[in-house]
């Protein structure tokens, strides 16, 4: 069993989050990919967001693993090897309730490619700023509890190193 919290993100919606084996749905039509690729994070520059790890929607009939590793590769050009769940997400934005599965991604390999699609490509970056909040450089979706739990649940399962 995991935890859930609450709180509000960079917008002040609320969130909710759980780090659990099957939180809100069972057909999320969102993921984010937590990656890491030669002891480096693996981020995505948006083009009108800044920098953020990659993600998007589910696609009619896709799983949310398959989207998941589909949208590293869109935004970023690289291959996962290996796929683990963190847990789920709810943002509750004026009427809609968007729910996202949270991945950690380890890359084996990157390729070059013309089209990122809506983002700049792949941005590789060795650790984050200690008040990551302050940086403009980054996107919102960067900015709440969500990235700094997600990321202390990869390291306790440890999936990385503690000093990371």
């Amino acid at each position: 069993m995991g935890k859930q919290l609450s709180f509000p993100d960079f917008y002040g919606n609320k969130v909710t989050l759980a780090l659990l084996a099957e939180p809100f749905s069972k057909d999320p039509r969102h993921v984010w990919v937590v990656c890491r690729f030669n002891h480096q994070w693996l981020l995505t520059r948006h083009s009108k967001r800044g920098l953020e790890f990659p993600g998007g929607k589910v696609e009619s009939g896709e799983q949310p693993e398959a989207a998941a590793r589909r949208e590293v590769f869109e935004e970023t050009g690289a291959h996962v090897a290996k796929l683990f769940f963190i847990g789920q997400y709810q943002v509750e934005w004026q009427a809609e309730r968007i729910i996202k599965n949270i991945y950690f991604a380890e890359i084996d390999r990157m390729e070059f490619k013309k089209d990122y699609l809506e983002t700049d490509g792949p941005k590789l970056i060795r650790s984050f700023p200690n008040s990551i909040k302050d940086e403009k450089q980054f996107s919102f979706i960067m900015k709440d509890r969500v990235f700094i739990d997600a990321l202390n649940a990869v390291r306790q399962k440890e999936w990385l190193p503690v000093t990371v």
